[in-house]
């Protein structure tokens, strides 16, 4: 269980009242990609979290090398994969992928992150719900050390989308549920492993993520009513490692509106998380950049609340085909025989197919989005097919 870093009670100074030219209320990916975005533009930017930055790791923590290196945070890098491997019970594919994983550490990404944030102050608060705004139009956020304001809110809380109504509850919600241990390990394996199996998982699958001295092994169902703690325990004994160091998580399967009640929503509180993979690291860079980005303009007076708003919605709203492709193969992939998966597995190995269909997957959030010199963002590519992209979330 993690332990949170900060004081409690009466110890806890009061925030009553405090403004911010903007305010963003969560310090992980989305948050920490957004304050990054505002960094030097010389105006107030405060950064909320329940969590010290680097705190609570809440995934598997692996994504595309070159984002990593996009971001200025190839320093946290545990280990570079450039292979996946799929496994049913009658085979293992292996693929050899157009671009790399890399698994890394979270703790020490959040702080080359935080490092980028010039003039970006933080503290800790517990975000509760969205109050009345006030007289001047500014947006009122209720924490549990006072209400803050702002005219600009950013939600990058993750799935629970704190600051919007109604919210998402599990097992009605559309998520997805996550379990995975964190043994030590001197498995030397250069793949990012996903075992697609029923027997883990009715509709999802299981994955193994080497990160250097320990191994990522985990269980994620579309099905948010099936529990996987003992499929994860299973996993990891058949991979001879020992289910120590749990950590679980709900994350969504579907696109959300971006915008609501003046709030700007990044990572998963927009449901900015592919379906099928899992994946949602890069997504939260990729949309929490497009959002920083509007958000610069504004303080900079090129811009205003209202056209920021419509214009990163509007943003986020132009992948929703290629969210809505990888939702379809969601549902088809879990519903296939295992022997027709097995051997469509087989098919789409072939390297010539392998490289479009995951050259498609990461052209949906390219890396070179995070070149500073990029002031609006790349529409989403056509299709070229769709991979099962593995869990690194």
């Amino acid at each position: 269980m993690t332990v949170r870093a900060t004081s409690r009670g009466a110890q806890r100074t009061s925030l009553e009242g405090v403004r911010a030219e903007v305010l963003i209320c969560g310090a992980s990916f989305a948050g920490l990609a957004v304050a990054r975005e505002l960094a030097g533009s010389g105006a107030d930017v405060l950064v909320i979290d329940r969590y010290e930055i680097g705190e609570r790791q809440t995934s598997a923590c692996a994504c595309p090398t070159r984002w990593l290196e996009a971001m200025g945070v190839a320093g946290s890098i545990k280990q570079e994969l450039p292979y996946m491997t799929f496994s049913t019970p009658y085979r293992t594919a292996r693929y050899r992928l157009p671009w790399s994983w890399s698994s890394f550490d979270y703790r020490t990404l959040c702080a080359a992150l935080w490092e980028q944030c010039t003039g970006v102050r933080f503290e800790t608060a517990k975000v509760e719900s969205l109050g009345e705004p006030t007289a001047d139009g500014s947006l009122s956020v209720i924490t549990d050390r006072g209400t803050l304001h702002s005219p600009l809110v950013v939600d990058a809380l993750g799935w629970r989308r704190v600051l919007s109504s109604p919210h998402y509850q599990p097992p009605q919600a559309p998520l997805s549920r996550g379990l995975e241990v964190h043994p030590d390990s001197d498995h030397s394996g250069d793949a990012l492993d996903v075992f697609v199996e029923r027997g883990l998982a009715r509709r999802g699958f299981g994955w193994r993520v080497p990160a250097g001295d320990e191994a990522r092994i985990g269980v994620g169902s579309y099905d948010p009513s099936q529990h996987v703690k003992r499929e994860t325990v299973e996993l990891a004994e058949r991979l001879g490692s020992e289910a120590v160091k749990y950590q679980g998580n709900w994350f969504p399967h579907r696109l959300r509106d971006a915008t609501g009640d003046n709030v700007f929503f990044v990572g998963d509180s927009a449901g900015h998380c592919f379906p099928l993979s899992g994946e949602g690291i890069r997504t939260a860079f990729y949309f929490g950049i497009a959002c920083g980005r509007e958000l610069r303009a504004v303080v900079a007076n090129e811009s205003d609340r209202e056209s920021a708003l419509a214009a990163y919605g509007a943003f986020s709203a132009s992948h929703g085909r290629a969210f809505r492709i990888a939702l379809a193969l969601q549902r088809i992939v879990p519903a296939l025989p295992p022997r027709l998966l097995t051997g469509v597995l087989a098919v789409v190995g072939l390297q010539r197919f392998v490289d479009r269909a995951f050259g498609w997957y990461l052209n949906q959030a390219p890396p070179e989005f995070a070149d500073s010199a990029t002031r609006s963002g790349p529409g989403p590519s056509e299709p070229l097919g769709a991979p099962l992209a593995g869990a690194a979330r």
